[in-house]
């Protein structure tokens, strides 16, 4: 009998384990693939290490409280090295507004001010602004905002912090922008600046959020861990173990087991059974409460919850190694290419690039670079075609991006040493996420993050953790939810 298992590796379920394991909780992790990480994962080819996903990482500062990825990693005695990447994003948008964002703060406003002078007082009203909200997270450990202990020691201890949170929670980004803004392309500009991590425009991008993101990337800074991305969960899955932790790969749960009401266990696709006093689910809460256990069990707060939240499209992905004489020395590791604004957010609109090669060389043979390059998509794209269908439009969507990114990078096709492309339908298959999923995102307008559940669920003994529980999507973000759960599971188990 376990106290806690924990249902996936992805880094929300990961730092649960963890944190859970540091309180003395037996915990088990069951992870459905061969390695951890999940979207945060690795793969290898030909000489080249791939991240799964983007490889902007926030979250690896050395001070504050915002810092949860070396909180996280130092709570069970290891560590990772990382490289600081000064520029963010390098943006590529309309109307030849090409832009960095310095990881200097005044830096980046001088350059965005350079471009708007008229609305110098309101990007720095704007941008103070999300100081602001971050300044008040910084302040205060970040636990579970359903444990009245934490929220009254929290208050006592930091009452302007709280106040000021409280006083953002219910808003968006997008309504303070306009505040402060009135020009139209600047305004659109906040947006790209927030669909490019919540994948939703800003006025439905909570303001909590958008403080995080919009101040850490100049306080804690975006910082890449040496041997890319999936060293994260090693390096999670190492301490797990150190402290006396389990983890099962290739373990996928098929269901979880209920007695009497209550969340006892969980079964697996061989049929083992595992037993626990509580579980964790690092699935999205669709997978959770559709896949994991019967449809007709689905609490009706989770029925409301899915009335307000749609699953957010997936991604075509492309990895690429690419000969070194491609990019010119003063190449940024992050882009966000857009032509035209009214195709923001459409499938292809939008193309995210990163080369973390630039940071970490280790990662590609000698003499090329990783290039990896995504853009949305929806799996009803990819649904009922044959296999030879199913082929041609993959190379015919890769071509395409292809095309689009010779504008910042001329002569990739000539200089392409390997491609490799994902749909929407391989993300499904290898992450386990429904749809493919990169998270929940409004159906329509909502009061900033009050909408979005916390941890626990109706059904005793169940939890969820990651990216479709509060605070949302992004490897920091997750990490906080894991704080949370593992802070709400602890104090439910008495630890």
């Amino acid at each position: 009998m376990y106290d806690v298992i924990v249902i996936g590796s992805g880094i929300g379920g990961l730092v649960t384990a963890t944190q859970l394991v540091v309180m003395g909780a037996k915990v088990l992790v069951l992870e459905g693939y061969t390695i951890p990480g999940g979207s945060s994962g690795y793969f290898e080819r030909e000489g080249y290490r791939f991240d799964v996903g983007a490889s902007m990482i926030f979250g690896f500062g050395d001070k504050g409280t915002t810092n949860l990825l070396t909180r996280a990693l130092q709570a069970v005695d290891v560590s990772l090295e990382t490289i600081p990447d000064n520029v963010q994003i390098h943006y590529h948008l309309p109307n030849s507004l090409d832009l960095k964002v310095e990881r200097n703060y005044e830096d980046f406003l001088e350059n965005l001010i350079a471009y708007f002078p008229h609305e110098s007082k309101g990007i720095r009203r704007f941008y103070d602004e999300c100081w602001k909200v971050f300044n008040c997270l910084n302040q205060m450990e970040l636990l579970s905002l359903e444990e009245p202990g934490y929220l009254m020691r929290a208050f006592f201890g930091h009452p302007l912090a709280c106040l000021g949170l409280a006083k953002y929670l219910p808003q968006n980004a997008g309504d303070i922008a306009r505040r402060y803004i009135k020009d139209p392309e600047l305004l659109k500009f906040i947006d790209i600046e927030c669909y490019c991590w919540s994948v939703v425009r800003a006025d439905m991008t909570p303001m909590i959020n958008a403080g995080m993101v919009f101040s850490d990337r100049h306080y804690g800074g975006v910082n890449y861990p040496k041997g890319g991305v999936g060293q994260i969960a090693q390096k999670l899955v190492e301490g797990l173990i150190k402290k006396g932790g389990e983890i099962k790969y290739q373990a996928r749960v098929t269901k979880i087991i209920k007695d009497r009401g209550k969340v006892v266990g969980v079964k697996l696709a061989n049929n083992q059974e595992y037993r626990a006093k509580r579980v964790v689910s690092n699935a999205t809460r669709w997978n959770t409460f559709e896949k994991l256990l019967s449809p007709v069990e689905i609490p009706a707060n989770e029925k409301r919850w899915q009335q307000k939240y749609q699953k957010s499209p997936s991604f075509f992905s492309l990895h690429m190694g690419v000969k070194a004489e491609l990019l010119s020395p003063d190449t940024e590791c992050h882009h966000i290419l857009l032509s035209e604004w009214e195709e923001m957010t459409v499938s292809e609109g939008t193309i995210f690039v990163s080369i973390p090669t630039l940071l970490d060389s280790e990662l590609a043979p000698k003499g090329h670079h990783i290039i990896h390059a995504f853009a949305t998509h929806w799996i009803d794209q990819w649904q009922g075609l044959s296999q030879k269908e199913y082929e041609a439009k993959k190379e015919a969507t890769a071509n395409r991006i292809l095309d689009k990114l010779e504008k910042i990078f001329p002569g990739i096709n000539a200089n392409l040493d390997y491609l490799e492309a994902g749909t929407p339908k391989t993300h499904r298959r290898f992450l386990g996420r429904v749809d493919g999923t990169y998270g929940p995102i409004p159906r329509r307008k909502l009061r900033g993050l009050l909408g979005m559940p916390f941890n626990r669920t109706a059904i005793e003994g169940l939890y969820v953790v990651g990216d479709s529980t509060f605070p949302g999507q992004g490897l920091n973000a997750v990490a906080f939810s894991g704080f949370a759960c593992a802070h709400r599971v602890g104090v439910d188990l008495g630890l």
